[in-house]
């Protein structure tokens, strides 16, 4: 073992608050005692790296000998949490008893957590520490094997994927040669971008459902699926991303940086290649639906962005939990407040959610007669607050589909062909909204759009007219049909919101009909 003196050691690691990354320094001072002190917020999980650091140092074969150690993390004012430092803790200690070379700890970050054996095992929010450190101008960044892949789309980095401590102290002493890993970060993305393994084409009837589904897929409309037990609504929901608009690069690393963070990216994933579909289950909390923690955590809103937020049996959500909902659908993002932290995520996801007509399931049920009372019916229906229904777009009823139709009927429309109708309508969207700093889709116009782009022609206005009486529809159902109308037009290929349109777009306002439950 080497003879040491009193020495200070600096190594840069990182810390990931939200989907951002901030530079850490964990400064090691060695002295003559025999004293052990850890200072800079670490967590409990960073206090107890120091066992875990030991033993894997004991286990292959680094013997330190006793000396006052003082472990700084700065800067001190921000918390540290995590497994992420012991690799870098590692390293100063071995750097501070010479069995390390120094010279790159100023060039090289370094993150990952110790086994006892002296293994690297994964760390979460690789993505953004190596977005920081090629921002920073580091010349480059070690990881654990497992995240190299997730860390190695970023360019002009050099990213090191090591399996051992003795690798990297191999590595840092010029004795071994790590190789940085390179990833075809374009090439590997669009080679992954494969079609959704739901096809509508296996989905018999229901061409009312599919035709909401594909306008909702068009215009980013939020949409709300309502219909007796069986009826093929979580079936139909699950295929919607198939007939999305791909994700585009720009969105694949947005998204990929949130699972990331979250820890959620498959060994070996480099990007997020398909938009997200996630479907809780209705007992979630608050925190886990948005976010938030003692130990942050994204929630499912925003492991849903650039993708879909399926709620299935949405009455069954509790109240506060869907009412999280409501800022999150209207701004795209959430911001997360708690004393130890203030985070800002983005959540811009598609909400589709189902549900049952009634309490027993069977109202408007062609076969099977409902046993509920028309007050059992509004008040099941009145679960969801009507500001929350306010942001839903389509509201459609699901019917059984007839037996002669699954027995007989061909193959339905395969999702390819819907998805290209619905992304010639989103190319419409997208030149229409140029110059409109986030707008990117029907569903996204405020007021002031509507009466530029959405107002109807003469006989579209006087369709409206009668609907709105006829039905007793509400005021909040007004714009909704405007934008539906809007989004239906671009799938028709028309500049002109018009009478067909606006016909449409009505009869996707279920729930605002005042005589629903009666």
């Amino acid at each position: 073992m080497p003879e040491t003196a009193n020495r200070l050691v600096r190594v840069l690691s990182a810390a990931v608050n939200g989907l951002e990354a901030t530079p850490v320094q964990i400064e090691v001072s060695t002295s003559i005692g025999k004293d052990f002190f850890m200072v800079g917020l670490p967590d409990s999980a960073v206090r107890e790296s120091r066992t875990r650091v030991q033993s894997a140092l004991r286990n292959t074969g680094f013997r330190l000998a006793l000396r006052n150690t003082v472990v700084n993390f700065a800067p001190a004012d921000v918390r540290k949490e995590g497994t992420a430092y012991d690799l870098p803790l590692a390293l100063g200690l071995l750097g501070a008893y010479d069995y390390v070379q120094t010279g790159r700890f100023g060039r090289y970050m370094f993150v990952g957590e110790l086994g006892l054996d002296g293994s690297l095992r994964p760390v979460r929010g690789a993505l953004p520490i190596a977005i920081m450190a090629r921002r920073a101008g580091y010349e480059g960044l070690i990881v654990p094997h497992q995240n190299v892949r997730e860390a190695g789309v970023v360019d002009r980095l050099a990213v090191y994927g090591a399996v051992t401590l003795t690798e990297v102290v191999a590595f840092l002493n010029g004795r071994d040669s790590l190789r940085p890993v390179e990833v075809d970060t374009r090439g590997e993305f669009y080679a992954r971008q494969q079609d959704c393994p739901f096809d509508f084409a296996d989905v018999r009837g229901q061409e009312n459902v599919k035709r909401a589904l594909e306008v909702a897929a068009a215009g980013g409309h939020n949409i709300l699926l309502v219909g007796s037990p069986g009826c093929g609504k979580s079936m139909m929901a699950k295929r919607l991303p198939s007939i999305l608009p791909p994700l585009t690069l720009a969105e694949s690393l947005e998204t990929t940086q949130i699972h990331s963070v979250a820890g959620r990216l498959p060994e070996g994933t480099s990007l997020i290649a398909q938009r997200p579909f996630r479907s809780p289950h209705h007992t979630i909390s608050d925190v886990a639906l948005i976010g938030g923690g003692s130990n942050f955590q994204p929630g499912e809103i925003s492991l849903s962005h650039n993708g879909v937020l399926f709620l299935d049996e949405l009455p069954e959500f509790s109240r506060s939990a869907l009412e999280t909902l409501r800022q999150p659908l209207e701004d795209r993002q959430i911001t997360i407040s708690r004393a130890k932290y203030n985070i800002t995520l983005p959540c811009s996801f598609m909400l589709v959610a189902s549900m049952n007509p009634c309490p027993c399931g069977y109202y408007n049920h062609p076969t099977h007669a409902c046993s509920c009372l028309p007050g059992q019916i509004k008040r099941y229906v009145a679960k969801i607050s009507g500001p929350l229904l306010d942001r839903v777009d389509i509201q459609v009823e699901v019917t059984p589909v007839p037996f002669s139709d699954l027995n007989d009927a061909p193959p339905g429309e395969p999702s390819s062909a819907i998805r290209s109708r619905v992304v010639a309508a989103r190319q419409r969207q997208a030149a229409r909204f140029a110059d409109v700093p986030g707008v990117h889709c029907n569903a996204q116009m405020d007021s002031r759009l509507l009466r530029l782009h959405a107002q109807p022609d003469t006989a579209g206005a006087e369709v409206l007219r009668r609907a709105m009486e006829h039905y007793d529809l509400s005021a909040r159902a007004y714009d909704r049909i405007l934008k539906v109308a809007r989004t239906i037009a671009d799938l028709d290929g028309c500049d002109t919101v018009g009478r067909p349109h606006i016909m449409e777009a009505v009869g996707y306002r279920q729930l605002d009909r005042s005589s629903w439950g009666e």
